[in-house]
């Protein structure tokens, strides 16, 4: 029989049951020279890189802010300018020493029309006219009627010729005797609607008691017209003058007003003193006449403003120029706080001048050299730093603050001084 190999065999089981149990830690003996002068390593390691941090934030980090109070005081300063429109503007130094800045001319014209109702009554009185026609029935030789000749219409209304005239003869026509005639205008004795009668026959007062009495008379064929008796509305001087004075304010208000406008829509921005704006009155022109009956009349104004204006920036600049002019060189002019007066003394609006009286108010203060300030600090201690900057004529106050808080002088590098002036 062959015997099985096997290349694994089964396992036996164990005989006996024993419990593994874990070992304890093993205890450091801190007595060892070994333990000993490890930590000591770790410490002075640690303590390296603490200098190290210290020296990189003493050269990095460090620095020195310095706020100075320097010796200021308010001043003010008075003068006289010329703003004249020939000056360009140029480079302000050079006004200050010719007193002269660049003005403006503006101008502006605004005519009003406006009809205004008359305020006049009168009473009208008109005569009616109309023509008749006037007859020689008396023979052929012609008859003549001088000017205002009577007429009596049939109802005894009178009216008169207004020329003389002459009536021409009558002639015969196949044994037949025709009258002669003349159509002649005649006006009313009276005025009123009454005499507006219709056509009817008239005859000649003047040839009563005479041959030519029925001879000589008239017939219209129309009806007289235009005779009237009203109230109509007639313009007087009072209309015309009260007219004038309320468009002639009218047209100033307006005129200025576009003047203004005009002004303030520029792209700069520009002052306009009251006394440098001029408004002139070109036309007043009444298109009616005083006693002309009209209901309402027509009047019309024409008005002209000027004005020289100027930019505040410009009295600024000359002001800043003018002040440093009158300081000491060693002295400077606080812009922010600089205040000024003005008020126009003269005006000329033909070449266009105007005078200003300026005063001017700023802060004067000490110039202070930082740079030289900052080379003269440079590495000193805080105690040596104070005594050199309160020994400083130009200095009334300082405060110095040196960051981080172990820094016990004003660095070296005068990139890590910081200068503050305080001019409040």
């Amino acid at each position: 029989m062959n015997k099985k190999i096997f290349d694994i065999l089964p396992p036996k089981p164990p005989t006996t049951f024993r419990e593994e149990r874990p070992k304890p830690p093993l205890e450091k003996n801190i007595s060892s020279p070994l333990f000993v002068k490890k930590k000591w390593y770790q410490v002075i390691f640690v303590l390296f890189i603490f200098i190290l941090a210290g020296i990189f934030c003493y050269f990095t980090l460090s620095k020195a802010e310095i706020e100075i109070w320097p010796e200021s005081d308010f001043s003010t300063f008075k003068t006289k300018i010329t703003g004249d429109a020939t000056v360009e503007e140029t480079d302000p130094a050079l006004w200050v020493k010719s007193g002269v800045i660049p003005v403006k001319i503006f101008e502006a014209e605004k005519t009003i029309t406006e009809e205004f109702p008359s305020s006049g009554k009168i009473l009208k009185e008109k005569k009616a006219e109309g023509i008749i026609r006037v007859y020689n029935n008396y023979s052929t030789s012609p008859q003549v009627l001088v000017a205002t000749t009577r007429f009596v219409s049939a109802d005894g209304k009178l009216f008169r010729s207004i020329e003389k005239v002459t009536i021409p003869g009558g002639k015969y026509e196949e044994g037949k005797f025709v009258p002669g005639y003349l159509d002649i205008k005649v006006r009313a004795a009276e005025p009123g609607v009454e005499y507006n009668i219709g056509p009817t026959t008239f005859s000649i007062p003047g040839f009563a008691g005479t041959a030519l009495y029925t001879k000589f008379y008239g017939k219209s064929f129309v009806s007289m017209k235009g005779g009237e008796i009203k109230e109509v509305p007639q313009v007087t001087q009072k209309d015309l003058d009260q007219t004038k004075e309320i468009l002639t304010k009218k047209a100033k208000e307006e005129c200025e007003a576009t003047l203004k406008d005009k002004i303030s829509s520029d792209a700069s921005l520009f002052t306009l003193l009251k006394e440098a704006l001029e408004t002139r009155i070109l036309e007043t022109t009444p298109l009616a006449q005083a006693g002309q009956d009209l209901e309402k009349f027509t009047f019309q104004v024409k008005a002209q403003s000027k004005a020289l204006v100027f930019k505040p920036k410009d009295i600024e600049n000359f002001a800043i120029d003018f002040i440093s002019s009158q300081i000491p060189p060693e002295k400077r002019v606080l812009v922010e706080s600089l205040k000024t007066n003005y008020s126009s003394e003269n005006i000329d609006f033909s070449p266009g001048k105007i005078t200003l009286s300026l005063e001017m108010t700023a802060k004067i203060f000490s110039d202070i050299d930082e740079i030289s300030l900052k080379k003269g600090l440079a590495g000193k201690s805080l105690t040596e730093t104070n005594i050199f900057l309160k020994n400083l004529p130009q200095i009334t106050k300082a405060e110095v603050r040196l960051w981080p808080f172990w820094v016990k002088k004003i660095p070296e590098d005068l990139r890590k001084i910081e200068i503050k002036l305080n001019l409040d």
